[in-house]
């Protein structure tokens, strides 16, 4: 009858040898290998072991990433603030990262489109400001985060220190036990040192290495030593090897696997286990072991060096597109600007240069520092010529605003003059100068036209109130058009010649009292009415319409109505070009779609409608131009 113990050897003896028995595991039949190579391979995975190491403690998690990009900045936000809430702060990385790109790319187009918009409306660049509260509110949540952060890391530096002085003590230890060589009790107390030594955490990643390989070499003199427990001994050195052979195993079967960042790490998790948990070996086996081990950790180093070198060459292409977009900028000549509209087209080009630059793709840290550096040099080539150009622009903003107060105050100062013609004239001759000037800087745009505009409508209010007592003369051409519009709706009218005569008639009878004006209303109305039963192009009829509309009021001296009719055709052109970029923009992401697709076409059609729309406004705002009053 055998023993416990005789049994337990024999079944790990049995269980080594079936091991070693395998053909493709036979620890003897190690393949030749380069040693260099294989030490390179090694090299490599013990650093990374010794980083991953350190940051037990602050790895990353592995859920993935929210796709951010159809979160408002509110929700962004709001998402960052629980993030930060309800996770570990060593946790969160990846996910901060992705909102922060997210927030920036977002908050970007907004700034632009502010800035754009006060461009549009006259303002200076160097002039613009934009602040906003849920900007604000990132900022401090940033800021809250990266302090967390400071302080984790700096207590986990702490913590590391703290564990590398603890393992120089157990090595003292064990030192000390093989000197001392008391047969009795040292195996005991090596089993109470190895169990300090594993209950120990992480130290800092430039002593791991170098604390391991010291603390092995003295447990190999410890087995080495061990010379009155042979048997015991060797069941353990068996033991140590059935275990390595395994992680062998496991580390050849990953040279298969596809994803190579994962077969890493898994390798890095399996020379952790070679180095914390495992034993050494008998003394004739371990350069043998170790080489086989080698070997399958440059097997998975070399597919992992094709991988990365793969993703340089890519690297590469984006950063040659990149370049491309830095060398139009650096060689983007802006000295023939000399005005507003000029730099507004170069501002457009540059912004057209930069998007190509970030289309071209994103790059790790380390290869976009250099190339994000010369981009950004290049760009403050162009901004810094642009910002001369607006400084100046700025002192003849201000020429501007002289010139502009000095007629609202000659406009304030007849505002309620009973001299109508003198005043009238003078008011007309004002308004006509005001259009003259340019524009003013932003801070005082509003409230200058507030005034002017006050005192233009004190006067022209005055001015209709006292023309609008009805005379008897006024009263007839009152009868009389009412008559002429009965008789107009019950006439076919079936030429645009007839319209445009019956629209002289209607003048010719004369201008209504003001009390009466909405006469010209159904007037309006009726013309409308016979220009759409005409077999006219219909941007023919939406201009004879809008004609018929704008004469009357020139006829009847309303600066008023022709003012807001200005300022609505301005609005309605600035809509439908923006409707047309966000359109145009959409046909970007139809890149790979056939021409037939019928999302496509139906995108492209409306570009089209917008674009026929937008001609018709021009055309109107030409004519509006084109009148003097």
């Amino acid at each position: 009858m055998l023993d416990e113990n005789e049994k337990n050897e024999l079944e790990a003896s049995e269980k080594v040898n079936k091991i070693i028995s395998k053909p493709e595991q036979k620890v003897g039949e190690v393949k030749a290998i380069k040693v260099d190579e294989a030490n390179e391979a090694v090299d490599e995975i013990e650093k990374s072991v010794a980083e991953s190491a350190e940051n037990d403690d602050s790895k990353e998690d592995e859920s993935p990433v929210v796709n951010y990009d159809t979160f408002s900045l509110e929700e962004l936000v709001l998402s960052l603030k629980k993030t930060l809430a309800d996770n570990p702060v060593q946790k969160i990385k990846s996910q901060v990262e992705a909102i922060k790109s997210a927030f920036n790319l977002k908050f970007g187009k907004t700034l632009a489109e502010k800035k754009a918009a006060f461009l549009a409306e006259g303002g200076n660049s160097i002039d613009f400001q934009f602040s906003s509260p849920i900007k604000s509110d990132y900022n401090q949540l940033l800021s809250d985060y990266k302090k967390e952060r400071d302080v984790f890391y700096k207590n986990l530096e702490n913590k590391l220190n703290d564990n590398f002085v603890k393992r120089e003590q157990v090595i003292e230890n064990l030192k000390n036990l093989i000197e001392e060589a008391d047969t009795s009790t040292m195996y005991k107390k090596f089993k109470e040192i190895q169990d300090t030594w594993r209950s120990i955490g992480a130290v800092p990643k430039s002593h791991y290495n170098d604390t391991w390989k010291t603390y092995h070499h003295h447990v190999e003199r410890f087995y080495d030593l061990l010379h009155l427990s042979n048997d015991f001994r060797d069941l353990e050195f068996k033991h140590n090897l059935e275990k390595k052979l395994k992680i062998i195993e496991k580390a050849e079967a990953l040279s298969q696997e596809n994803d190579i960042n994962f077969a890493f790490k898994e390798l890095q998790d399996l020379h952790k286990q070679w180095k914390e948990d495992v034993g050494p070996v008998a003394k004739e086996m371990r350069e043998e072991v170790w080489q086989k081990f080698s070997a399958a950790t440059k097997n998975i180093h070399d597919k992992r060096h094709d991988y990365y070198k793969e993703m340089r060459s890519k690297y590469d292409e984006i950063i040659e597109k990149k370049q491309v977009a830095i060398n139009a900028i650096n060689s983007y000549d802006t000295s023939k600007n000399k005005s507003h509209n000029d730099w507004q087209k170069s501002i457009n080009e540059i912004e057209k240069l930069r998007q190509i630059y970030f289309d071209a793709g994103k790059l790790p840290y380390s290869k976009s520092e250099e190339v994000w550096q010369k981009f950004k040099k290049a760009t403050k080539k162009f901004n810094a010529a642009k910002n001369i150009f607006y400084k100046q622009e700025k002192n003849d903003q201000q020429e501007n605003l002289e010139k502009k107060i000095a007629l609202i105050e000659f406009a304030e100062s007849i505002k309620d003059s009973e001299d109508w013609e003198m005043a009238t004239n003078a008011m007309k001759k004002v308004q006509s100068d005001w259009k003259k000037i340019g524009h003013v800087p932003r801070k005082f745009s509003d409230d200058i036209w507030k005034r002017f505009k006050a005192a233009c409508n004190h006067y022209f209010d005055r001015f209709h109130e006292q023309k609008n007592a009805v005379s008897k003369e006024e009263q007839a051409v009152v009868d009389i058009k009412k008559e002429f519009l009965d008789t107009l709706k019950t006439t076919e009218v079936t030429t645009k010649d007839a319209v445009l005569e019956a629209i002289n008639s209607w003048r010719d009878l004369g201008r209504l009292p003001r009390e009466m004006r909405h006469l010209d209303g159904k007037f309006n109305k009726q013309i409308d009415k016979m220009l759409e039963s005409l077999s006219l192009d219909k941007n023919e009829v939406s201009m004879l319409k809008f004609t018929n509309v704008v004469d009357s009021f020139l006829a009847a001296n309303d600066v008023r109505k022709l003012d807001s009719e200005h300022i609505f055709i301005r609005k309605k052109i600035d809509e439908v070009f923006k409707e047309i970029q966000q359109l145009e923009n959409n046909l970007g992401f139809f890149s790979n779609v056939d021409d037939n697709n019928p999302l496509l076409v139906n995108v492209k059609n409306r570009v089209e409608a917008h674009k026929d729309e937008l001609a018709i406004w021009n055309e109107k705002l030409t004519y509006l131009k084109s009148l003097d009053y």
